[in-house]
């Protein structure tokens, strides 16, 4: 084995440039360029071995993003990527992924969110029931009403500005909302197990 290659298998190397090509691809951080990640983390590295470390490195990455994998996943990806015998990766860089997938998982989720949305995001839900005391007709007196309240605000959550939506459902509304809410998630499970 030689030191180049020692160097590219290297836990605490590979984490380093993992979270290099996070910082670039997801945190907005461009100027974190291919020669810097090189020049830093592995300068005795080949410009072939860095180029093929780099886009495995990027390719992997971007399978666990696009597939949101949670850790159970992530533990079954890695194992089949160790299992390849060209082009997989060892127990090393497998530990690599391990460490940086535990760290970055939620907040490269929630760049992605960010950087896919454009409108305002409901930021909170907030409901109660009340039971009317005045109504035009005598019938709706005493009936249950259910009082929604949205907060929708920019995408950005350091923003404090916020836009509120109240309205009200009756029972029968709210019944049909909620009907809605069950055929919407039976349509969702259904495409799932496909």
């Amino acid at each position: 084995m030689s030191h180049d290659f020692k160097m590219a298998d290297d836990t605490k190397n590979v984490l380093a440039l993992l979270n290099g090509l996070a910082k670039r691809t997801y945190y907005g951080e461009s100027e974190i360029t291919d020669d810097f990640l090189k020049q830093e983390i592995f300068p005795d590295l080949s410009d072939d071995d860095f180029a093929g470390l780099l886009s495995k490195c990027s390719s992997l990455i971007k399978s666990m993003v696009s597939a949101d994998m949670d850790l159970n996943q992530s533990e079954a990806f890695l194992t089949s990527q160790m299992k390849k015998p060209e082009g997989g990766i060892t127990e090393n860089q497998a530990n690599a992924f391990r460490k940086f997938w535990k760290i970055h998982k939620n907040k490269i989720h929630e760049a992605v969110i960010s950087h896919s949305t454009w409108n305002n995001t409901l930021k909170q839900v907030s409901w109660r029931i009340d039971i009317q005391s005045q109504a035009r007709h005598i019938d709706q007196i005493n009936a249950p009403t259910a009082i929604m309240e949205l907060q929708l605000g920019p995408k950005t959550s350091n923003s404090q500005k916020t836009e509120v939506v109240r309205f009200e459902m009756d029972e029968t509304r709210l019944g049909s909302v909620l009907q809605t809410m069950q055929d919407i998630e039976n349509e969702v499970n259904k495409y799932c197990q496909q």
